[in-house]
């Protein structure tokens, strides 16, 4: 085949296939009955992959680097029309960020036919064909001239014609150059060059000044924070939701904050920019790894600070503190080989638990709701609701049996908060002991056809931007730090919070006095007490 023959088979394979979702996509937009807008698409995207692979000339990596693209793009392609996942920056990092026992959990036969008959089969392709040399250099310069002027061409009428049909598709739906394939080669190079070809960022160090305000308690603090995976508010009893999925808790006196917005849709994000002093709309990551955040400003007060990991990773937030991660290995009972339950963190904590008069502050990062194989995030004895989906590719379950497996993690997750309660009680006589929960985004269960989470946040649904947000003071708590819990109620039925109070809210939970705490975003420090 002549390498202007390949050229042309390969772009209207791009355009016409693997970017399928992103046609059908604007067929959705489109004006009802403008076939020819709908038409020009496909046609505009063959002139663009015309563009571009008639400009890549690597010689001897040529056909590599495409096989690469290839299969790559076959995956893309599964993870767009199932769940209609965009790869943007914020999703690469999610990505290069995912551990194997969760990359494993998003394999199935759908996932593996896909990459097999769109990837494998091609790519073999490619690497069979035999590209015929040009006679003279000038004639392969002139091919690949002739297809670039084509290009130009095709895209230059169908903008002629439609610009403002597209200019009008385009902005109001941004986020379609998104689900272009493979958009994720050009965010995945960005994401490498600013991971580890950047310069990094010089060091800042917050809270020096940070200290532990007077209590009225002789105790000291033991103040848990349970770190929650994937949960979504709506899905709360707490929050109004039809059924009981905090049955564990209801009669522990749990304050749950109504409207809770995430810092982002996918942990990677999320969990650096809930610990860190910034907020949604300036948070870079690059930026919050590069100085102190709320943990690491606690610890400088004295209290014993320790995080117990149970879902791959603290994507940094405690890299300079003690932890300590559970063992997945078929030799605990909680655990399968890849993953554990979470009442393993909760056997982890009752080891680190001792009377020795420190203040302390105990991070626990949940597995909790992490999809899709949600039936593994919790034993089978404690399926409340049934049928339940018991599949990876839950696209292909029904909405009742995806919604019944996801409210029974977070009833499991309810049942861990319970028992990590229980351990704190026994506490109380040598300390004032706390526990916050909060989860880092939300998830999607099928709702306009997104599965879930990691949309961009700029048009991500509420599900996947609201999160539950639960406190539990023990006896004496709210006392010997003048919280007034009445005012804690109110506010939590009231007011609209973030992520971005999270920082401020656990300095004062705990009880740190710096000049880094935002009163303004402190939860608690508008419900003190008067004596």
């Amino acid at each position: 085949m002549s390498a202007s023959h390949f050229i042309i088979a390969l772009s209207a394979y791009y355009a016409l296939v693997l970017n399928f979702p992103v046609i059908s996509k604007i067929s959705e937009l489109a004006a009802k009955g403008h076939v020819l807008f709908i038409a020009s698409s496909a046609l505009l995207l063959f002139g663009c992959f015309l563009l571009i692979f008639s400009l890549l000339t690597l010689k001897y990596l040529y056909k590599p680097v495409l096989i690469i693209i290839t299969m790559t793009s076959a995956m893309a392609l599964y993870a767009t029309l199932k769940y209609k996942v965009m790869f943007d920056s914020a999703m690469i990092e999610n990505i290069f960020e995912t551990n194997s026992a969760e990359a494993h959990s998003y394999l199935s036969l759908p996932s593996l036919a896909y990459v097999v008959f769109f990837g494998i089969l091609p790519s073999l392709l490619i690497a069979k064909v035999r590209l015929k040399p040009a006679k003279f250099w000038w004639h392969a310069i002139l091919g690949r001239g002739l297809l670039f002027l084509t290009g130009l061409i095709i895209v230059g009428l169908v903008a002629s014609f439609f610009y403002k049909d597209y200019a009008s598709v385009g902005r109001n739906n941004k986020y379609l150059t998104k689900m272009i394939i493979p958009a994720h080669i050009v965010s995945s190079v960005k994401y490498v060059k600013q991971k580890y070809l950047t310069a990094p960022i010089s060091y800042t160090a917050l809270g020096a000044d940070a200290v532990l305000a007077a209590s009225q308690s002789s105790k000291p603090k033991l103040v848990v924070l349970v770190v929650g995976e994937t949960a979504r508010a709506q899905n709360m009893a707490y929050n109004g939701y039809g059924r009981n999925t905090n049955p564990y808790t209801q009669a522990l006196g749990l304050i749950s904050f109504q409207d809770v917005s995430s810092c982002g849709t996918a942990t990677a994000h999320s969990l650096p920019c809930m610990f860190s002093n910034f907020n949604k709309d300036s948070y870079q990551r690059d930026r919050a790894d590069a100085q102190d955040n709320v943990l690491d400003i606690i610890a400088k007060t004295g209290t014993e600070t320790l995080w117990l990991e149970n879902d791959g990773g603290d994507k940094d937030v405690a890299k300079r503190l003690p932890q300590i991660t559970v063992d997945p290995s078929q030799q605990n009972p909680l655990c399968n080989g890849d993953t554990c339950y979470d009442m393993a963190l909760v056997e982890l904590l009752k080891q680190q638990l001792v009377a020795d008069g420190k203040n302390k502050l105990i991070a626990m990062h949940t597995i909790g709701s992490h999809g899709p194989t949600y039936w593994q995030r919790y034993p089978d004895d404690m399926e409340r609701f049934t049928p339940a989906c018991r599949q990876s590719d839950i696209e292909n379950c029904s909405d009742e049996a995806i919604t019944n497996v996801y409210d029974n993690t977070l009833a499991y997750t309810d049942f861990v908060l319970a028992n990590t309660i229980a351990e704190l009680k026994k506490y109380t006589k040598d300390y004032d002991v706390a526990l916050m929960y909060i989860s880092d985004h939300g998830e999607s269960l099928g709702e306009n056809g997104l599965y879930l989470h990691g949309t961009p946040y700029s048009f991500a649904p509420n599900e996947q931007t609201k999160v539950p947000w639960f406190l539990w003071l023990g006896e004496g708590y709210a006392q010997s730090n003048d919280i007034d819990v009445s005012c804690l109620k109110n506010k939590a039925n009231r007011d609209s919070l973030s992520h971005d109070n999270l920082f401020h809210s656990l300095l004062g939970l705990v009880g740190v006095d710096t000049q880094v705490k935002n009163p303004s975003l402190d939860i608690f420090a508008s419900c003190k007490a008067v004596n």
